[in-house]
Order: structure tokens, then C-alpha cells, then sequence
């Protein structure tokens, strides 16, 4: 394994971030509880630590403490924000309320450390904070500065104790990068291990040792989670299987894609099962949302259940857990999987042993990074989040064979015409919706009362926020005309403005 830099978690925003940005340094962290600090210390003998901001106040009641012992390890440790008043008042410091800054602010570098090193002495960073270290511990020197923060980053270079009241894990802060790898490399002494060369080697070494020439199963949907987790376990082990469910309700070609990849390209063992007529038959006169997504959750299911059956017993299921799902799960939680588990909303009686999640130490950027390493095409690991309803819920209202052909029809085109803009690695998700909605329109001087196709464009970071996407004109311009004189039934074409919240990213 990698050395490993201990990301501890006091309930900050940006606590994922910063584990991104270690990752990016290629350094292998993890992101703990502070409450299993002194046993995960214990059980991964880390090279460093970093505490994260955190919403409480130090000196409030119920704040998250730890004891002092813990900083006395000798371990080189980075406290951000919350992190860095913790370690001034859990020592000899003090902690008091304001002067209260938040935003962009001119920090000035006071003294040249291993910090600071190769940093500009006036750079803008990024603060968001109430209190601030109004007395340092003892043994401690001010490196850095601001207008109104008297105590901007702070040090005991002997205790190998270092703390910053600014972010330097976001983009606002002009050196944090810079920062944090002098952290990393400079105090840690890290090694840089942290490669994706290296991750392809090091988990199929122990995919072999552990699953030898026993059976696996994967339910591979095309999505870059699982397909980034079948090929590396494909890579393995000989005796892999991948279901691909073909509901029916997928983009343009892509079911066709799936399997050429996989089954031509990958040359792995793929069950193609088209089921698009069961599909269909279940949702149609359906026009609920919810109802929907229920109805092809379930019928999902019950194919899987039915072609996982015809290959008998399974030993291992492939599932494409990453990293922020271990998180948002509970951190450092580690449940037992068992056969009779309902894993992902596969059914709960197919038959197997033990569940194998090659991804689940990887954020979703190295999921990328992994795909093109194994050799995956970039139409696969680039693919942008696709809905498991699929395309019924970008069907306003009851789904039917004709309506998918207009919209995926529709669709195409505002996905080539973002691909030839070269818009496709900027905007985060886009794709078409077929509305309800039929209106009067005029083509070839007669009258038409055809439908309404509403395009969808965002950007994000995660898809918990996001905002629509600013396309240049001239490209709405072009979508717009080619839905409308080469996609039938089709009079008409609007843009969706709305930002998340209030709005969702999806329609249904």
C-alpha cells in the first residue's frame, strides 16, 4: 500500500476537497472521523495528518475535541481552519470570537519555512471563519498574516505542528496547492506513490490472489462506475461474467456501444439482454414520475435476478462503490456484506458470497483517470451521469416507442453539436427532454401543431449544486435548427435557465 495521510474530519464543506487535492498530489490519503483518529493512527501508521475546518466554535460546548496526547506523536500534522484553532486551544493557545473574515483576502507570509517555501510573500486566500487564534501555545512562531487576522497560519516546526486559518484546499487561495504539496512533500516526506499505474497493479495483484478462478458477476450498465470496475476485475479474473440490461430507455446507439466495447473490445463475457418490449409494456399509460422509476427499478431487478439465476451459484459480486459513497455511508463504516444483502437494488436472493469493490478507495476524478489507464475509450469513461430510469424520465409524461425516437433523435444532435463546440469537457451534464407540451408552429408555409423539445445544460461539481450552462448563442442556434429540420414532429425548442436548487438537474 501507499503511504497514507490521514484526512480528519471535523464536519467541514470542503473536507472531500482536500482529500482530492492530497489524492492530486499523488499521495494517498483517507478521510476518518476525528473520533477514530487515535485508532486509525494505530492501524495505518500515517506519514501526516490534516485536520479540516469544521462548522462549530472551538470554545462551544459539545465542539469536536481530541485529546492532547495526539499532538504529541511527533506525526506532522496540518490543522485548516477549525483544524488549526483546535490545535492552538487544545494546547496552551486561546481561541476568541472575531475579527470575523470572509472571502478573498491579501495573505503576507511573515517568515520562510518548509510551509512556505517558493511562496509568494502577498497572495490572495480564501478565509471563512468567525474566530480566530487570539493567543498562540507555546513554542509556536506567526508565519502568516492578513489585514484583520492577526494569526493567518501559525507553527511549531519542533512539534512538527502546523496550522492555517485559511482554505488552501480551494481555488480561491492563489498558492494552496503550492502549500499543501510542501506540507506533503517537504515536512511528510511522501514518496508520491499515489499513481493510478500503480493502483491498477497493486488491486489486480490482490484481485487474483484473492478470487483465483472463482465466479463473478457484474451488472455493468455502461456507466463509468461499472464499467471502470468490470474492466479492472475482468483484468483479474478469468471466470467474469457482466450482465448488461438493455431497458429499452437508453441514448442514441448506446446499447450497441456497450456491448462492441465490452464483448468486441474488452473481450470480456457480456449477457446483452434485451428486455426494451417488457420495459415498455410495464410503463405503458404510466405517466407519474415516481411511478415510473419505481416500475423500472423493479423490472430491472427481476431480469437480473432471472439471467443471474441461469448461471448457478456466484462467488463474488462486482459492484462499482466509490470513495464519496464509503463517505456518505458513515465514515470509516465498514458493513459485513452478505450473501442475502440487497446491494445497489440488485435483488436480495441471488446467490453470492462476497462483494468485490475494486473502486471504493477512488474519488470519481481517479475513476476517470483508471479507465484510461486500463485502456477503456473516452466515450466510456467520460460518459456524463446518465439517470437508471434512463430516458423515461426525460419523456414528459406516458413513454412510448415513438416518443423515445424523437428524443433520442433530439438528443444526438445536442450531444455532437456540444462535441464539435468542444463544450463537452466544460459543461458538466447536458442533454434533451421531450415535453408534453405541443404547440402551433409554421414549416413549408403549413400549418404544424407539433412537440416541444426543452435542452438542459449544466455545470457542476458534484451535482449537489449547479448551475445552467452559459452556451454561446451561435451554438443554441445550431442545435436548435437541426432538431427541428431533422427530427419529425418537432416544432419548436427552448432552453432551461434554471439553476439547482430551486430546480432539480433532471426534469422528472
Amino acid at each position: 500500500m501507499a503511504q497514507t495521510v490521514l484526512v480528519v474530519d471535523f464536519g467541514g464543506q470542503y473536507n472531500q476537497l482536500i482529500a482530492r487535492r492530497v489524492r492530486e498530489a499523488n499521495v494517498y490519503c483517507e478521510l476518518i472521523s476525528f473520533e477514530k483518529l487515535e485508532e486509525s493512527i494505530e492501524k495505518t501508521k500515517p506519514i501526516g495528518l490534516v485536520f479540516t475546518g469544521g462548522p462549530s466554535s472551538f470554545n462551544d460546548e459539545g465542539a469536536p475535541r481530541i485529546d492532547a496526547k495526539l499532538l504529541k506523536t511527533g506525526i506532522p500534522t496540518l490543522g485548516i481552519c477549525y483544524g488549526c484553532q483546535l490545535i492552538a486551544g487544545t494546547l496552551d493557545g486561546a481561541v476568541g470570537i472575531g475579527p470575523r473574515e470572509y472571502g478573498k483576502r491579501t495573505l503576507t507570509v511573515k517568515k520562510s519555512t518548509a510551509l512556505f517555501d517558493g511562496i509568494k510573500k502577498k497572495s490572495v486566500c480564501w478565509m471563512s471563519h468567525t474566530n480566530y487564534i487570539e493567543k498562540i501555545p507555546t513554542g509556536f512562531t506567526v508565519t502568516a498574516v492578513t489585514e484583520t487576522c492577526p494569526v493567518a497560519a501559525l507553527e511549531c516546526d519542533s512539534a512538527k505542528l502546523y496550522g492555517v486559518q485559511f482554505h488552501p484546499e480551494v481555488m480561491h487561495t492563489e498558492e494552496g496547492f503550492a502549500i499543501l504539496k510542501n506540507f506533503l512533500y517537504k515536512i511528510c516526506g511522501a514518496a508520491g506513490d499515489w499513481t493510478m499505474s500503480g493502483y491498477v497493479e497493486r488491486t489486480v495483484a490482490e484481485l487474483k490472489a484473492k478470487i483465483g478462478d472463482k465466479k463473478v458477476l457484474c451488472a455493468l450498465s455502461g456507466g463509468v462506475d461499472s464499467a471502470v470496475a468490470a474492466a479492472l476485475v475482468h483484468r483479474a479474473c478469468p471466470n467474469l461474467t457482466c450482465i448488461f440490461v438493455d431497458h429499452g430507455l437508453l441514448r442514441k446507439g448506446e446499447a450497441e456501444e456497450v456491448v462492441s466495447v465490452f464483448r468486441d473490445g474488452q473481450k470480456m463475457n457480456l449477457i446483452a439482454v434485451d428486455a426494451s418490449e417488457r420495459f415498455l409494456t410495464k410503463l405503458k399509460g404510466e405517466s407519474e414520475p415516481e411511478r415510473k422509476r419505481k416500475i423500472i427499478g423493479e423490472e430491472f431487478i427481476r431480469v437480473f435476478e432471472a439471467e443471474a439465476k441461469k448461471l448457478g451459484a456466484v462467488d463474488y459480486l462486482v459492484q462499482g462503490t466509490i470513495y464519496p459513497d464509503v463517505i456518505e455511508s458513515g465514515l470509516n463504516h465498514s458493513a459485513k456484506i452478505k450473501s442475502h444483502h440487497n446491494v445497489g437494488g440488485l435483488p436480495d436472493v441471488v446467490d453470492f458470497k462476497e462483494l468485490v469493490e475494486p473502486l471504493r478507495l477512488l474519488f470519481k476524478d481517479e475513476v476517470r483517470r483508471l479507465g484510461f489507464e486500463i485502456g477503456l475509450p473516452e466515450s466510456i469513461v467520460m460518459r456524463q451521469p446518465f439517470p437508471g430510469p434512463g430516458l423515461a424520465i426525460r419523456v414528459i409524461g406516458d413513454v412510448t416507442e415513438d416518443k423515445l425516437d424523437i428524443l433520442r433523435d433530439a438528443d444526438y444532435i445536442l450531444r455532437d453539436e456540444i462535441a464539435k463546440a468542444k463544450l463537452d469537457r466544460e459543461i458538466w451534464q447536458y442533454f434533451a427532454v421531450l415535453t408534453n407540451i405541443r404547440t402551433v408552429g409554421v414549416m413549408g408555409d403549413e400549418r404544424t401543431y407539433d412537440y416541444t423539445v426543452g435542452l438542459r445544460a449544466v455545470t457542476s461539481v458534484d451535482g449537489m449544486t449547479a448551475d445552467w450552462a452559459k452556451i454561446p448563442f451561435d451554438v443554441l442556434q445550431s442545435i436548435s435548427d437541426r432538431i427541428v429540420n431533422e427530427v419529425k414532429h418537432v416544432n419548436r425548442v427552448v432552453y432551461d435557465v434554471t439553476s439547482k436548487p430551486p430546480a432539480t438537474i433532471e426534469w422528472e
